[in-house]
């Protein structure tokens, strides 16, 4: 296995231990983001694997989400199944 293949996967084990924690607790992706200082794109970044965070970032997710740091980076708690995603309305388009 390449560096960078394991790197990619490093970040999917991450992004989905976010989601499942964030779910289990009831938080939207906008809430976190608060939580963090964060704009919601970028926890939507990290949920999808495409973000590569930082150790200090780790940290503040960790805190915002309530768990400790290793939750998040476990690959046994990846492989556990997320709670079903909730169903947004869709955007109304602006009247006027």
């Amino acid at each position: 296995m390449t560096r960078h293949r394991t790197m990619v996967d490093a970040q999917h084990v991450l992004g989905a231990n976010v989601r499942r924690c964030r779910l289990a607790i009831g938080l939207s992706q906008e809430e976190v983001a608060e939580r963090m200082g964060v704009d919601r794109a970028y926890v939507s970044g990290l949920e999808s694997g495409r973000r590569n965070p930082t150790l200090t970032t780790i940290w503040a997710i960790a805190q915002a989400l309530g768990v400790e740091m290793s939750t998040l980076v476990s690959v046994a708690a990846a492989s556990d199944p997320a709670p079903p995603i909730r169903k947004r309305a869709p955007r109304r388009k602006p009247t006027g």
